[in-house]
């Protein structure tokens, strides 16, 4: 059993209460390390030395171009890294090593990204149209930052969100999940010879009542960006909102994947696998509404269930593997569930009827197909998080744009088809913060991403994603004259 410490104020420590809890190898069914099991004085300590280090300016008040160099320097250690990473990652979470290993040598990119944006965060001068006076506007650090990351993608998630806090000058305080605590911890250990002063990063770890709540409710704490499930979400927005703090919210999706007859179909069938199925389906940006036009409705079906009949399911750690184990017992309960939802509700279980006599005896499941799906049904409407498709069909581009919208989700969606013109109709018809055409999952540090509706608040990555952890204030500057009217707005 490998022993983990929560980082506050540049130091490792237990929790304060001596604490743990075990994390689980998803598919040994094992435990293999221990984590700090936190609470409210944990949160107290952390918050505290995270606002000590921003009242001090050790890190708001360093150059800004300083502040990019260590960005750049976490981001060489994370690459040097990345395997060894990638390999914690998977003891905790069950995902492929293979695409663990990719995300944790692609996420380098988030810092160096945002290191060398750090010093581009310019002011400006508006054109004021009274007269003598001055004016232009600076942005600011916002203050402590609460970063609260989910369990499928622990440290790219983290990327996210601790690049462009640092870039603006902001401290901030981690709280990653307590199924996925140990690549964070780890990751933190690695970059300590990057050169940030000490209360800068903190991170604690533990339960979301225990740690969650009270990190969020605290009165240092400014902002909070959040990725996870809609009720988790909407408890967090609820509490933020309670002292007005900045949150950015990356929820959950039931994003909508649309096969044309023109599309090249086999092309299609890959990117549709690719959508719900990679990840064991466990990402918000699912494709996990299938609709296809009435013309090639059995034509792609038939594609697919020939290539995904004969998956690999297995060892994450084996590279022959294509499907790994769920994160949890919870979640593999839950996509149980689900599908015994789907055959009650009257859909048509073409593939993974396997998962039903499985139990509980290990964290696999199988790739599972549902056809003859109506779009009122819950598992149209609700999200799995698993590797569940459910199948629709349409006859035309209105009617897959009301079925595509027909959602409280606005995450992502999928478009196949060889016209351009209908896909540029699509996209701006479709009501999600992506929309892929010819691809799917495709994410990078350049491009916004973010949802609608219950997909969540605000945006990640991209160059305006830094301004979401920045203030901007005015400055107005005058000569001292007298005024003719003290009494009245100038």
């Amino acid at each position: 059993m490998q022993r983990y410490r929560i980082l506050i104020d540049g130091q490792w420590r237990d929790a304060a209460n001596g604490a743990v809890f075990a994390s689980e190898n998803p598919y040994l069914g094992e435990p293999w390390a221990e984590i700090p099991d936190c609470g409210s004085a944990d949160v107290e300590a952390a918050v505290d030395a995270a606002a000590r280090a921003f009242d001090a300016g050790v890190w708001s008040g360093m150059k800004p171009s300083a502040r990019g160099l260590v960005l750049m320097r976490i981001a060489d250690i994370v690459e040097q890294n990345a395997d060894h990473l990638a390999r914690i990652e998977v003891r905790d979470n069950g995902k492929l090593l293979a695409e663990m290993a990719n995300q944790c040598r692609y996420m380098a990119n988030w810092y160096r990204y945002f290191g060398g944006l750090a010093d581009k965060v310019e002011g400006r001068v508006p054109p004021i149209d009274k007269d003598g006076v001055f004016a232009f506007v600076r942005h600011e650090p916002l203050g402590v930052c609460a970063l609260i990351t989910p369990w499928n993608s622990p440290l790219l998630l983290l990327a996210w969100k601790l690049a462009p806090a640092l870039a603006a000058g902001n401290t901030v305080v981690i709280k990653p999940s307590e199924f996925t605590s140990a690549s964070t911890l780890e990751f933190l250990r690695l970059i300590e010879t990057a050169g940030l002063p000490a209360g800068v990063v903190n991170a604690v770890t533990g339960t979301g009542p225990a740690v969650g709540e009270p990190l969020v409710t605290h009165p240092r704490v400014r902002k909070i960006a959040f990725t996870g499930g809609v009720a988790a979400g909407r408890r967090i927005n609820e509490l933020a909102a309670r002292d007005f703090k900045r949150v950015t919210l990356e929820l959950g999706g039931k994003s909508p994947n649309i096969v044309f007859p023109d599309a090249d179909l086999d092309a299609a069938a890959l990117g549709i696998i690719s959508g719900v199925f990679a990840a064991t389906g466990q990402t918000c940006i699912a494709g996990s509404r299938l609709l296809l036009h009435e013309d090639v409705h059995d034509i792609v079906l038939e594609k697919l269930l020939a290539r995904v009949r004969d998956v690999r399911i297995g060892d994450p750690m084996d590279p022959e593997t294509e499907i790994a184990p769920v994160a949890t017992r919870a979640q593999k309960a839950r996509i149980l569930d689900y599908i015994r939802i789907g055959v009650e509700e009257g859909a048509t279980l073409a593939l993974g009827a396997e998962n039903l006599d499985r139990g509980m005896t290990d964290n696999l499941v199988s790739p599972t197909l549902f056809t003859a799906v109506d779009n009122g049904m819950r598992i149209a409407q609700e999200e799995i998080f698993g590797p569940v498709l459910c199948v629709l069909s349409f006859r035309d581009e209105d009617e897959a744009v009301q079925i595509a919208n027909d959602t409280v989700f606005g995450l992502a969606a999928g478009v196949w088809t060889s016209d351009m013109s209908r896909a540029l109709r699509m996209a701006e018809r479709i009501r999600a913060g992506t929309v892929w055409v010819n691809t799917y999952r495709a994410t990078s540090y350049t491009a916004p991403f973010g949802g609608l509706g219950q997909s969540g608040i605000g945006r990640e990555s991209g160059s305006r994603a830094i301004h979401e952890y920045l203030e901007e204030k005015a400055v107005w500057l005058a000569e001292p004259r007298l005024v003719a009217n003290p009494f009245i707005r100038r």
